[in-house]
């Protein structure tokens, strides 16, 4: 996978080896200028038109080869289409930068953003609602996932447009289920029994250690909010966040029963070994399953792995239907952005139908989604049958909280997880701790 693919899976964890992801000013001129006094709304298509030249910044989370791809591929599509429109992109690390152009009064006209950002940036004014854009070009919400469309919006208004996705399954090697007695055709389809098959595959070496695991709950993308989902459990209900909901509580309890079984210092040192080796630990063949995304599915042409594995969905207690969670990006307007009426023409485009198809046709697509199920349906990526299995859960995936508070709910979780799984809190107090800090935290932004 490309070091600019997008992520959602930032955790704190030491044991885990998750892959981080988990976001100038041009001058006023032509109609864009004029708008800039303006709402967002004022902005039309009069960027698409007229015979003066503008220059629109847009500012991108990755630099590389996504730059020059999404160039080459997008961006250079679009200025034949709207030659009178100049798009200068720009690679800026983080959101620091971006923060303080909009405080400035001097943001970029465009900028990439971690989709379930949207509704903190939004709360605190830092976006222009595009809500008069949407109705007037009409883009549905039906032209995306109901997940992506979702965290695109915040308080009944659209503040960006969704771009990229991605969501979470199970992997299970097939090779170490047949060498366990466990029929490889069969992966786990509860919670019951994976905690059956991944126990038969535990296996030490002389020196006591793991040479092989069946699984590691919080590996890779295994994470409270994986597994709260999985359990019937819920972040918001009725407006209110419910981090310590009851199901919430038996996912985090199971997985610290994971830690205090196998013992956490083995499955530590075993972690830590699995990050030596540079690889994925699935593709390293010494781990029966592992909840990970669709994106390493692109590392199949480097790894090669020699043996048989497959995907399914997260295993889900019984009673309770498998779910995911997806993640991904969006395209914003940043407040007080100077050339609207060309930014928004810009947006519609990567974000609509012809930029969304024009980025998954690149030739190093490989197994990327996007949040246009009718691209996705128009490249037939339904025909790879691992690849299959993630988008058949698009439609009812979960998303993150969209709250003002949602980069503090999932800061909290991490940490209480990294806590109960080394046995420093239970699951129940460490729940509700977090429950009263995000509150706290909510009530300093909303008073």
């Amino acid at each position: 996978m490309k070091k600019w693919k997008l992520f959602n899976g930032i955790s704190a964890i030491a044991l885990a080896s998750v892959v981080v992801m988990t976001g100038c000013s041009s001058g006023n001129s032509g109609s864009g200028g004029n708008a800039a006094n303006g709402e967002a709304g004022e902005a039309g298509n009069a960027g698409a038109s007229g015979d003066k030249q503008e220059t629109i910044d847009f500012w991108v989370n990755w630099g590389g080869d996504f730059k020059k791809d999404y160039q080459k591929y997008v961006i250079d599509e679009f200025e034949k289409k709207y030659p009178n429109i100049k798009v200068k992109m720009t690679y800026v690390e983080g959101t620091d930068k971006l923060l303080t152009s909009i405080a400035g009064g001097n943001p970029p006209d465009v900028a990439q953003l971690d989709r379930f950002m949207v509704g903190s940036w939004a709360a605190k004014g830092s976006l222009e609602d595009l809500t008069p854009l949407t109705e007037q070009d009409n883009i549905s919400k039906d032209d995306y996932y109901p997940a992506v469309w979702a965290e695109a919006n915040y308080d009944n208004k659209t503040y960006a447009l969704p771009w990229g996705t991605d969501d979470r399954a199970m992997y299970y090697n097939k090779t170490l289920m047949k060498e366990a007695g466990l029929d490889p055709n069969k992966p786990p389809a509860s919670i019951d029994e994976l905690d059956h098959m991944a126990e038969q595959i535990f296996k030490k070496g002389s020196n006591g250690k793991f040479d092989t695991v069946g699984f590691i709950p919080w590996m890779n993308q295994g994470s409270i909010y994986s597994y709260s989902w999985n359990w019937g459990g819920k972040f918001e209900d009725n407006g209110q966040l419910t981090p310590n909901d009851p199901q919430n509580v038996k996912a985090l309890e199971w997985m610290a029963g994971y830690a205090k079984k196998y013992d956490i210092a083995n499955l530590s040192s075993f972690s830590n070994a699995m990050g030596q080796t540079g690889l994925n630990p699935f593709w390293t063949g010494k781990v029966g399953f592992i909840v990970d995304g669709n994106w390493i599915l692109n590392d199949l042409a480097k790894t090669k792995p020699t043996f048989e594995w497959g995907v399914t969905p997260l295993p889900a207690p019984e009673g309770y239907e498998p779910t995911t969670w997806s993640g991904g990006f969006a395209y914003v307007m940043p407040k007080g952005a100077k050339h609207k009426e060309a930014a928004w023409t810009l947006m519609k485009f990567i974000a609509g139908h012809d930029g969304t198809l024009l980025w998954a046709k690149r030739p190093n697509a490989g197994n990327d989604i996007t949040a246009m199920p009718k691209v996705n349906e128009e490249m037939k990526m339904n025909d790879n049958p691992n690849l299959k299995v993630f988008l058949d859960l698009m439609p009812n995936a979960k998303f993150r909280p969209v709250t003002p508070v949602g980069q503090k709910l999932w800061d909290e979780m991490f940490r209480v997880q990294d806590l109960a799984i080394n046995g420093k809190g239970q699951p129940q107090a460490l729940l509700d701790e977090v429950k009263k800090n995000v509150n706290t935290e909510l009530a300093k932004i909303t008073k």
